[in-house]
């Protein structure tokens, strides 16, 4: 069997990007990596969207950029300004194209289908694919969107929604998301904060229809692409092994408040670019400790009151566009986590701090 000094599993989001991350800087210029992913084809399949905070690599596969977003709730709607901080959308097909188009060319990365093909005891593994215990009775946001085109200019392009609570919550916690790329031409999503085993929930097909001709007022459209998915709100399960790290959201690089997961994943890859030399020894990287306190508070006020969520949701949102923006991607300062916390439910938020989950 082959032997390879490093090996990733999983050539999704997390391994393509740490292998671009290496070869762009030359660490695979006289060391070997093989890559393992089961898929027969890469096409475009997801949207990676994330408010940009910092610099990385696949500024060219942006789909679209708006410096402008509302949120809303029954009655109420409110618009902010993003300016210095854009939210982006990366196409996922943009991003495989770009990638593969790069490490084809290195004649020391290879790719293959299976474990099976190559010898996992003699390489330094990079692992992608989580390992999820009891996942029914666990929390997640799940979802499905969908890209409509329209004949007519329907859309503000200069304006997305991030989250329109104007709809069905059926006990748990709902909310469409619209993404305008052109004027007739955007990315809808119904999405759902609740347990993955709860089926009832899951007609999406007829959610984004009653939503779009309903609440958009949109009636002749087609639709372009779809793409359906589930984030874990909760931490995989970790090993700690001295010759294995593990990436993306097997490597705890999901924001459980928020699914964002993206940007953590290029600042973990330029971590492990710049250590790669001494990476068994390396430390294991961590989003910063305060943020999974504060996350796990308040995944419990969503498991015990989802029909408050709405409104915390909104809430949240009376603080400058910059402390929360930096906030939810883990880039906020002691006084601006503050600012959060005081426009929170403080009694309902002390008191299921205090609650003993059995």
């Amino acid at each position: 069997m082959k032997e390879f000094d490093y090996i990733i599993i999983g050539g999704g989001c997390a391994g393509l990007s740490l292998a671009y991350e290496l070869d762009l800087h030359n660490k695979l210029k006289d060391a070997t990596l093989a890559i393992i992913e089961p898929r027969l084809e890469y096409k475009r399949d997801k949207t990676w969207s994330y408010w940009k905070t910092i610099d990385h690599n696949f500024q060219d596969c942006v789909q679209k950029s708006w410096n402008n977003f509302s949120i809303n709730i029954p009655g109420k709607t409110k618009f902010l300004e993003c300016n210095g901080l854009p939210y982006e959308a990366i196409d996922s097909g943009l991003f495989y194209e770009k990638i593969n188009t790069r490490l084809k060319k290195n004649k020391n990365i290879s790719f293959y289908k299976n474990t099976n093909e190559i010898d996992l005891n003699s390489a330094f593994i990079f692992n992608s694919v989580p390992l999820l215990d009891s996942k029914e009775d666990k929390l997640w946001q799940h979802f499905k969107g969908i890209e409509i085109e329209t004949k007519k200019n329907v859309f503000d392009d200069e304006i997305f929604n991030l989250m329109d609570f104007d709809c069905d919550q059926r006990d748990s916690v709902h909310f469409f998301y619209t993404l305008p790329y052109t004027k007739n031409k955007a990315l809808i999503e119904t999405t759902w904060l609740s347990k993955i085993k709860n089926d009832s929930l899951k007609d999406y097909d007829e959610q984004l229809k009653n939503y779009i001709r309903n609440h958009l007022n949109i009636r002749d459209y087609k639709v372009t692409y779809s793409e359906v998915g589930a984030i874990p709100l909760f931490h995989p399960t970790i090993s700690n092994e001295r010759n294995k790290m593990n990436i993306g959201t097997a490597g705890g690089m999901t924001r459980l408040s928020t699914g964002y997961t993206f940007l953590n994943i290029q600042e973990h890859s330029k971590y492990i670019r710049k250590n790669i030399h001494t990476i068994k020894e390396s430390k294991r990287y961590e989003i910063n400790k305060k943020y999974k306190f504060l996350d796990e508070i308040f995944l419990k006020v969503l498991n015990y009151h989802p029909e408050k969520m709405a409104n915390i949701f909104f809430d949240m949102f009376n603080n400058s566009p910059e402390t929360i923006i930096k906030f939810l991607s883990n880039k906020s300062s002691l006084l601006q986590d503050l600012f959060i916390i005081l426009k929170m439910p403080k009694w309902l938020f002390i008191k299921i701090f205090f609650k003993n989950d059995k």
